[in-house]
């Protein structure tokens, strides 16, 4: 199955026709996985019951021309009166549809982290602001695995940079009086910075992603984190002990084994992320989710945004890693996904982390934030 086909369909903003918010699997404290257009299913959970948001949304970049980045965006916003926009302004429109009904569901004082592309963030987080929200901070997850999508053009030229970070933007419901009022009437407000120190320090606003070659006997080429360290001992006094800036949390993209636990059991489907860059080779897996975040990243995401037990929301909920983290960090999980197939793998990748919850804290035990590779 390639990725235009309909298990491809990451996200399909906006689409009506079949989202009845069927309900995936629910029951008790356990993950709560609803099928159906986010904003039609957002519009019936309960008022003020969610304690933070963290999601991956569509960009509104036309991701390989599929419809659910683009077009789909477009008649979401064209439905509620706003016509003739630019595919930017469609997308802030969109952003403000979903963001306003995240307001609704998340408790006073309750964050949202929501990954952006570089040259729409700012839309939505414009969106955001408009569906009420505060804009508080915008992190930065860096990364060196990225590849330029320009042409080439005489004389190595090239329309696009290779993209090498993502913006994430920290948004919070308005407090209802003081921060400390809140956390006392809420359990919501701050962020729950003691449990994402990195090497004992305040947690930054940047994260760095180790590449997939590297290991424990060091960083392979190009790697973001052994550049930043690399480029402060060029720097360093002679005096006085370096502060290596890796000290910033950072993980490995998703390995093979990452994506694929707990769908063992699932059919095989093809992956390729650059169809137009010629034949590569075979790409199949158990999990073909084109844009699948690292898990440890997204288990960041949730300390940080939620309070222990709290109930976290993913309005796309794509192939469940948001769910999978939550499960591993002992917080409740509600997600929302359009598509079937990614319902089945997100219900069965949920399902081995929540089983899994011991040996995945061991393992990060054995590795602590912040510490080079």
């Amino acid at each position: 199955m390639t990725p235009t086909s309909a298990a491809s369909r990451r996200r399909t903003p906006g689409s009506r026709s079949g989202s009845r918010a069927r309900r995936g699997h629910e029951g008790g404290r356990g993950p709560r996985l609803l099928q159906g257009d986010c904003v039609e299913v957002l519009a019936g959970l309960r008022a003020g019951s969610v304690d933070a948001v963290v999601c991956d949304p569509p960009y509104g970049i036309g991701w390989q021309n599929e419809h659910w980045d683009g077009g789909a965006i477009r008649e979401a916003a064209a439905r509620v009166g706003r016509e003739r926009l630019t595919p930017n302004e469609s997308f802030e429109v969109w952003c403000e549809m979903w963001g306003r009904e995240c307001a609704r569901v998340m408790r006073p004082g309750a964050h949202l982290l929501a990954f952006g592309a570089a040259r729409t963030f700012h839309r939505l987080a414009c969106g955001l602001e408009d569906a009420g929200l505060e804009v508080r901070d915008t992190l930065m997850w860096l990364y060196g695995t990225g590849m330029s999508k320009s042409r080439r053009y005489p004389d190595g030229r090239a329309t696009t940079l290779k993209p090498a970070f993502e913006p994430i933007v920290l948004a919070r419901r308005p407090l209802e009086g003081t921060t400390e009022e809140n956390l006392a009437a809420h359990g919501t407000g701050a962020l729950e910075t003691e449990a994402c120190r990195t090497e004992g320090r305040h947690p930054a606003d940047v994260i760095a992603s180790h590449e997939p070659g590297c290991g424990e006997g060091g960083c392979a080429p190009g790697c973001a984190v052994a550049l930043l360290d690399a480029e402060a001992d060029r720097g360093r006094a002679a005096s006085g002990p370096r502060i290596a800036p890796s000290r910033f949390l950072y993980c490995p993209k998703p390995s093979r084994a990452e994506r694929e636990a707990g769908c063992e059991a699932l059919p095989e489907q093809v992956l390729d992320l650059f169809p137009n860059a010629g034949p590569r080779p075979d790409g199949r897996t158990h999990n073909p989710h084109p844009t699948l975040k690292p898990l440890e990243l997204m288990r960041w995401l949730v300390r940080l945004a939620c309070p222990p037990g709290g109930l976290v929301l993913d309005p796309f909920c794509g192939s469940g890693t948001t769910g999978a983290a939550a499960a591993i960090e002992g917080r409740r999980f509600c997600g929302i996904e359009l598509e079937d197939a990614y319902m089945e793998i997100a219900r069965a990748r949920i399902a081995h982390w929540a089983t899994s919850r011991a040996a995945a804290e061991a393992k990060a035990a054995r590795r602590p934030l912040g510490r080079r590779r």
